[in-house]
């Protein structure tokens, strides 16, 4: 019997065996598809954003050199990577179309940021991050098992069980990463709530007879919305026909040239379609992430429209909140109810995310209401505080977990903090614990955080930016626990790390 099956080979299934598998947890991965490899991750049609939060998330476990490699962006990509702090972002991405203007945020304004290789965000395709995360749950001992279409799953006070195909695969949890449409969310008997779809969008990728009819970037017109993309022939379009096209079946040629000529107001023809594929803003969320032994992940938990490119981002941040505490609940040193503050924390991101996409559906509306609180909307948005407030969300800056902690960056993403000597906090994350820094003068810290060796890395000595800190507790995901003051007190250092990663003597 496994410790933990993982249904769904996707980003956030593969990013979560990382987890469980640098912890030291048997993990088995279930994937309905036969092979990794499909046109539609591939460039262009696979290409996604990482926000600056899961940028953060690949570098703290040392793979973000290898994703900037894959994905064409280079070492030179993240600003900030050459230790001095950046004076503007190189794109925040938009809000409803309305693209943001990188040199309008705010940077000195932004929570607790310092200089880091993660500063920025990052375009990539879903090729490159399933096959670097492939390869690196292979050397962690994770088994990944392809064309196996889970039918059934059950579950006891002792395991869970997935079955597919005559087999039986047993484990002590279940997770489903099983996307949108996730086949565990349904059998295991989760509620997923919401709203409808306002209009079905498409994707594809053809040939265009006449490509100067159509606008290069993100077009809001009074009959719709279409984007042409960098690469040739490469289109998307928001019709809003309250989702009432039966993506069961395969969008032609023949609609598609329909959809594009309504929404772009042209007699544009398409010659030929390569790839296509239908999407729609229906916007639901299961009301728990748990049910007894299984557990959600990604689109399994939450879906939404593709606006402003949280999906995937969503999901990496549960994948990095859910790994460390269904370890340490798989090892027994997990405290009383550490599993459940998973649904507790992120359940409250992912509904920000859905309305952050109802939002933008509604500013995109082609109807005159709309049309009016666009121009509002735009306004805001040309200011200094509105992109910054805009970036704020998109790149995951503003999220802040209650903790129950005073000092404001309790409950935040860590900064880099950087010692003296040049070791950074993400340097010193790849491994998976949590960090205690110390940068009291009579390293105050060092006796207590000695009896979490196997749970808690310890690096002291001074830092030039310190924030002000004595000293800092760091979550394996990178949340702030607890912060002392230049004379921390280790029985206050003792309690947070005893609330979040158990007692030392375990």
């Amino acid at each position: 019997m496994h410790d933990v099956v993982i249904v769904g080979a996707g980003p956030v299934g593969l990013f979560l065996a990382c987890e469980l598998g640098l912890a030291g947890c048997s993990v088995l991965v279930l994937e309905r598809e036969p092979e990794p490899c499909s046109p539609v991750k591939a460039k262009p049609f696979g290409m996604r954003g990482l926000s600056v939060a899961s940028v953060e998330s690949f570098y703290r476990r040392g793979m973000l050199h290898r994703l900037r490699t894959a994905s064409g962006a280079g070492d030179d990509f993240g600003a900030g990577h050459d230790g001095h702090e950046p004076t503007s972002l190189r794109g925040v991405g938009h809000f409803a179309g309305m693209v943001l203007d990188p040199a309008q945020v705010d940077v000195a304004a932004l929570p607790y940021r310092l200089p880091s290789p993660a500063m920025d965000g990052m375009l990539t395709y879903l090729d490159a991050v399933e096959s670097l995360l492939s390869e690196r749950a292979a050397k962690l001992g994770v088994d990944i098992r392809r064309g196996v279409t889970v039918s059934a799953i059950s579950q006891n006070d002792e395991c869970a069980v997935a079955r597919a195909g005559g087999h039986e695969y047993a484990a002590r949890w279940v997770v489903g990463c099983d996307g949108g449409r996730s086949v565990v969310r349904g059998l295991a008997g989760f509620e997923f709530v919401g709203t409808e779809p306002q209009f079905t969008g498409y994707l594809m990728l053809g040939t265009i007879a006449d490509p100067d009819k159509l606008s290069p970037g993100i077009n809001l017109t009074p009959t719709g919305t279409y984007i042409r993309m960098a690469a040739e022939g490469h289109i998307g379009m928001m019709d809003y026909d309250g989702g009432t096209f039966d993506r069961s079946r395969q969008p032609t040629r023949d609609h598609l040239q329909a959809v594009l000529r309504r929404v772009s107001g042209t007699d544009v023809t398409l010659s030929d379609v390569q790839l296509a594929s239908s999407f729609t803003d229906r916007a639901m969320q299961t009301t728990t992430y748990r049910r007894g032994r299984v557990l959600l992940a990604g689109d399994a938990a939450h879906i939404h429209s593709p606006l402003g490119g949280q999906g995937l981002n969503a999901g990496i941040g549960d994948a990095m909140n859910l790994g460390w505490k269904l370890a340490a609940t798989v090892h027994g040193y997990a405290p009383d109810g550490l599993l459940d503050t998973y649904t507790r924390e992120r359940h409250p991101i992912g509904a920000r995310v859905l309305d952050w996409s109802r939002a933008q559906v509604a500013v995109m509306s082609p109807d005159p209401h709309a049309r009016a609180i666009q121009g509002v909307v735009r306004d805001l948005l040309g200011t200094r505080d509105g992109t910054t407030y805009a970036f704020e969300r998109l790149s995951g800056s503003s999220i802040r977990y209650d903790l129950g902690g005073e000092h404001p960056l309790v409950g935040r993403n860590a900064p880099d903090l950087c010692l003296d000597n040049g070791t950074r906090l993400g340097d010193l994350m790849q491994d998976g614990r949590g960090v205690a820094l110390d940068f009291s003068a009579d390293r105050r810290l060092h006796r207590p955080a000695m009896g979490w060796e196997s749970r808690i890395r310890y690096a002291a000595g001074p830092a030039g930016n310190d924030l002000g800190l004595g000293a800092v507790l760091v979550r394996p995901d990178g949340v702030v626990a607890w912060t002392g003051d230049r004379t921390p007190d280790p029985e206050s250092f003792e309690r947070a790390a005893s609330n979040w990663l158990g007692s030392p003597e375990i």
